[in-house]
């Protein structure tokens, strides 16, 4: 008999989660409303006796102290109700809980589909219409992709029946079957791959017609019982080919002209030549550099007896549909690769970058979430991810443009650690075997989460389909995090990896390669229902999952631990050395593919890169005479989106957990200036440290790609300098987002400007981490960030993102104790601005708010800036600063300002006396964005040693001096220049933007 359990807070407590949609409702829609609260629902289907389901509610679901509850309605004194619950098939994380809390309660196994779905009833209270709680419902208690929802009017309402009992169950009436693909032509080729959205290359197909169609190859595969590829073939060699898994845009052939001077080039593969070779180049150098590119995430050396792990990721489309849901599977997703990375590491922090357009965007265009709902639940997707699976997020990034309205960005970031060696052998080696026991952990599959990567890998548009967002469960995946890292230390584990993009076809695709061949057997992979093709089993990207090989005479004691940790874990095949990829469906033969099949024959993709300098574009500099105000001018910059205080992002995030925080993200005698960098000690009894920090410059790239690059890559490492990281041991991670840079007349006529700026920033990526050191242990691509959104008269305009670069810097800290913070400390330490300043204004924040773009783009000189950085380096670790930050967006009196914030200090500053590039003017030094620029406070009795320590070789000055008086006094030449602002003023500004959402 289907039971309902309802639970609510007692009326005399204040609902938190009612007051925040009530809240959000007023500001989102303008709606009256007065009161909202929460009734939790537990729909549960198990035959289950009166006296059970009284202790489950009693015992488990229920607080006595804050909490009432019932099997019957319990709604009362509303004007409206809204039910919202999951669409079948969408996974239930909560539910999933529960059943293991009821089993765990009542000593029972819940039986072949009985299962507990949750759902929520919402009481609004307050005058309003039908079409106002119609938009609550539907713009911002629900996303119709995932979930449902019914509207219940006061007078509708059957107090006896209620809801009535919501079974969001799959039914699939199908029996799964397996399809044989025609091969007559190309274009019938094409059209199934555009029926189907496999995304496939049009220079693909001839090559994969001409494999099946060999004679050779239809010999082997009759041997075997198959002939045509079946839709299982097709659908992983789609998966396998696609942009998002084999960056087929990054290994492609780009012929580059200068459009300037006519000069033609070649460049043969950006991955190869501007990523991995100087990756290798630079790891002969570093023996601290483990492991790169060729594993889930990169290795670096933390001590002689541990390794670190470090990967990035974005998850751009699936938030784009489902902004939640999306930016969850990212980060539970971006977490699961260091645990497959070598014999597995142990999760340690995560870290975010959301690019979205305005929150509060009031343009004609309709994206398919409006911004305000979409960073509200990327926010909190990543908040769950982290929060909920007990791993830090200690660090974030969030820039606002019109841009990423088409297609949002979600990055995700995540570092492991993992002992050096495992069972006697190097961690981070692994191979497959013949013989090995293939084997499924963690989730089950469903059809969610299909097609993710071919979803990836095209424009976003009306026609994107929504199968491919999944919910992640952080819950399951932290008991199998638990359970594989218990079974790497017995030595269980011959090779890992995770189910990311493209599931089993990826994992085990991909792993097979080792051995030269496999069988799995797909109908003993466990599924969350019934129904599903084969195809569909073995491309899901369903969460939650890790393949394993096993040796044989492991199993026992692998299934027995996972037993133990209440993770299911399937043997679904084996290893081997055949040569194929063969999958069989209750013993028949569904794919046979030979293992090379993948590694050769495809052609390279092939791209026309024109480029043309900004000044031949018409960029120009503005003409702008010196402001007569620039306090008001200040204060207007601290209130820039990208700049003000959005607090409330960070306070959502548990950055404590596991005790290793050293450096935590936000700073200051008010706990609310953010940080440089994030700096956490992964082994608690050791006084090392990791520094991470990260930095985008997208607006850069309406200029010029090239210093684009270079200016995001040394702000990143300027950062981590400035908490005290080495700068000898720093390691990158890139993640590109581009627009499309393939050309078509129509549909990409910029595409060929694209192309070459994609080149110029990769050029500069390779120049400038060569300059540093710094090898790139992990990154990724994701291009595509284009959208197609409906305008005021029914059409629909292609909107694409800014050229955008993050790139996370990481180094170690050798002592977490010397570690410095950007506060000013005390009145009387002395001010130093290290580095030079230019005229560089180009693509920065003041030009932004004056509604220009401007040519002059800050340009590094990195072995100026290593030298520099190695030396501040130096007087960190000897105590003799105390305090560091590094300028970036917005230039030096932003940064100055924020110092003296966190401080609750004033400062005076001579502009005089700043180190230059040039003859900059007065607005110029304080809001120039240069690069390899720092703002060093000293206690007068370090001077000597420090100056000393900097030498006259690195471009520095004492500039300024930390005041008591709460002021920030700023002149030029013995004059104010109009900046001579109250500390608390400056504050106010930027405090004000988001100040309601703190």
């Amino acid at each position: 008999m289907v039971s309902r359990l309802e639970i609510r807070l007692k009326p005399e407590l204040t609902d938190a989660e009612g007051e925040k949609i009530r809240r959000k409702a007023r500001a989102y829609f303008g709606c009256d409303v007065g009161d909202v609260r929460a009734i939790r629902v537990l729909t549960c289907t198990a035959d289950l006796s009166p006296d059970a389901l009284e202790r489950l509610r009693t015992e488990i679901f229920t607080n006595p102290v804050t909490e009432e509850s019932a099997f019957t309605p319990i709604a009362r004194g509303f004007d409206w109700l809204i039910w919202v619950g999951f669409r079948p098939g969408v996974r239930d994380t909560a539910g999933s809980t529960a059943v293991e809390a009821i089993e765990d309660l009542l000593g029972i196994r819940f039986g072949e589909g009985e299962a507990v779905y949750t759902s929520t009833l919402y009481e609004l209270r307050g005058n309003l219409s039908a079409e106002e709680v119609d938009r609550i419902a539907e713009g911002l208690l629900a996303n119709g992709i995932i979930q449902q929802w019914r509207v219940y009017a006061k007078h509708e309402w059957n107090a006896s029946e209620g809801i009535g009992f919501p079974v969001p169950r799959v039914l699939l009436d199908h029996e799964p079957q397996v399809d044989v693909i025609p091969l007559d032509s190309d274009e019938t080729l094409q059209r199934i791959s555009d029926a189907r959205n496999l995304a496939l290359n049009a220079k693909d197909i001839p090559v994969i017609r001409r494999y099946f169609l060999r004679e050779d190859v239809r010999a082997e595969r009759s041997a075997v019982g198959l002939d045509l590829p079946t839709d299982v073939e097709l659908e992983y060699i789609s998966q396998a080919r696609s942009d998002h898994c084999n960056h087929n845009t990054f290994r492609g052939r780009f012929h580059y002209r200068d459009l300037a001077t006519g000069a033609t080039e070649v460049v043969d593969n950006l991955f190869k030549t501007c990523i991995e070779a100087p990756t290798l180049e630079i790891q002969k150098r570093k023996d601290w550099v483990v492991s790169v590119l060729w594993d889930n995430a990169g290795v670096g050396r933390f001590d002689p007896d541990h390794n670190y792990v470090i990967t990035g990721e974005t998850h751009n489309s699936p938030s784009n549909m489902e902004a939640y849901g999306g930016s969850l599977t990212g980060i539970v997703g971006i977490y699961r690769d260091p645990l497959g990375t070598g014999k597995g590491a142990r999760l340690i922090l995560g870290m975010y970058g959301f690019c979205v357009g305005p929150r509060d965007y009031a343009g004609e265009l309709s994206p398919h979430l409006h911004p305000r709902r979409l960073l509200d639940g990327v926010i909190e997707g990543v908040r769950d991810g982290g929060n909920k699976s007990g791993i830090p997020t200690p660090y974030g990034i969030l820039l606002f443009d019109e841009s990423y309205l088409g297609k949002c960005l979600v990055f995700v970031t995540a570092l492991g650690i993992m002992p050096a060696r495992v069972a006697g052998a190097p961690s981070h080696l692994k191979t497959t075997e013949p013989g090995d026991l293939i084997v499924m952990s963690g989730g089950r599959v469903g059809k969610d989460g299909i097609h993710g990567v071919t979803a990836a890998s095209e424009t976003y548009s009306e026609h994107t389909p929504a199968g491919h967002v999944q919910i992640g469960d952080p819950y399951t995946q932290k008991k199998m995090h638990d359970f594989l890292l218990e079974a790497r230390d017995e030595g269980l584990i011959a090779f890992i990896t995770d189910n990311g993009g493209g599931g089993l076809s990826s994992s085990i695709g991909e792993s097979a390669r080792f051995s030269n061949g496999c069988r799995v057997d797909l109908d003993k992979v466990p599924l969350k229902y019934a129904g599903l093709d084969q195809w569909e089993i073995w491309v899901s990207e369903s969460q939650e999952r890790m393949t394993i090989a096993v040796k044989p005479e492991h199993i026992e004691r692998f299934m027995a631990l996972s037993a133990t940790h209440a993770v299911e874990s399937t043997v679904i095949g084996e290893f081997n050395d055949s040569g194929y990829l063969r999958l069989d469906y209750h013993s028949r033969p569904c794919a046979y593919i030979r293992m090379d099949l993948l590694q050769a024959d495809f052609p390279q993709w092939e791209f026309e890169a024109e480029w043309t300098p900004p000044e031949r574009r018409g960029l120009f500099e503005p003409v702008v005479t010196e402001p007569r105000r620039h306090g008001a001018l200040l204060r207007s910059l601290l209130a820039r989106p990208n700049i003000c205080a959005r607090n409330w992002i960070p306070r959502q995030y548990d950055h404590e957990v596991q005790g290793g925080s050293v450096v935590k993200p936000l700073l200051g005698v008010n706990g609310d200036i953010p940080t440089d960098a994030a700096v956490v000690r992964p082994i608690l009894d050791s006084p090392k440290g990791l520094a991470v920090a990260q930095a985008i410059h997208p607006t850069y790239a309406a200029i010029d790609t090239y210093p684009m690059v270079a200016a995001t890559i040394d702000e990143a490492v300027r950062k981590i300098i400035a908490v005290g990281a080495d700068p000898e041991q720093i390691s990158g991670v890139d993640n590109f987002c581009w627009p499309t840079v393939q050309y078509h007349p129509v549909d990409n006529p910029d595409g060929k400007y694209k192309a070459a700026q994609l080149v110029r920033a990769n050029q500069a990526l390779r120049d400038i981490c060569l300059a540093y050191g710094i090898p790139l242990l992990s990154g990724k691509d994701s291009m595509y960030i284009d959208g197609k959104l409906e305008g005021p008269y029914g059409e629909r305009r292609k909107v694409s993102g800014l050229p955008t670069l993050l790139f996370t810097a990481c180094s170690v800290v050798h002592d977490a104790a010397e570690c410095v913070t950007m506060d000013f400390k005390a009145a009387g330490d002395l001010i130093y601005v290290i580095g030079r300043t230019g005229n560089e204004l180009g693509g920065g924040e003041l030009y932004q708010m004056m509604g220009y773009t401007g040519l002059n783009i800050p340009r590094l000189d990195p072995d100026e800036c290593l030298e520099t950085y190695r030396r501040l380096h130096r007087a960190i670790r000897e105590g003799l600063t105390a305090s560091c930050r590094a300028v970036s967006r917005g230039g030096l009196a932003v940064h100055l300002a924020l110092c003296a914030m966190a401080g609750d200090l004033g400062i005076t500053l001579d502009l005089e006396k700043l180190p230059v590039a040039g003859e900059p003017a007065p607005t110029q030094l304080l809001y120039s964005e240069s690069c390899g620029r720092l703002i060093v406070t000293v206690s007068p009795q370090n001077r000597e040693r420090f100056e000393r320590r900097l030498g006259p070789e690195a471009p520095w000055a004492l500039a300024g001096e930390v005041r008591g008086e709460r002021r920030i006094l700023v002149t030029w030449k013995g004059e104010t220049i109009g900046l001579d602002e109250p500390l608390e003023a400056l504050y106010e500004s930027w405090l004000g933007p988001f100040k309601d959402l703190r």
